[in-house]
């Protein structure tokens, strides 16, 4: 790409403060589909429903997810300053 097209891709920028909620969200998105991926696998295997089971169980999924990544990202940094040199 050239600096014009580059420049003329928008680009939705949240402001810093935001940051643990995006984290939050890019992680939830992200595991919850990881996990129901597997998970339903596990429990029904792979059949010709798989990927609607998959949905199904990600619905659920990715707000739990969601509001437990709130809740227990700061534990986990935390801890990582307490285990990590440099912190």
């Amino acid at each position: 790409m050239t600096d014009a097209t580059t420049n003329k891709i928008a680009r939705i920028r949240f402001p810093k403060h935001t940051s643990p909620y995006i984290f939050a969200l890019y992680m939830a998105t992200i595991m919850a589909f990881l996990m129901s991926l597997v998970i339903t696998f596990s429990e029904f295997g792979f059949g010709p429903h798989y990927m609607l089971n998959v949905i199904n169980a990600y619905k659920v999924a990715m707000p739990a997810a969601f509001v437990c990544i709130l809740f227990v990202r700061p534990i986990v940094v935390r801890m990582v300053g307490l285990t990590v040199h440099g912190h």
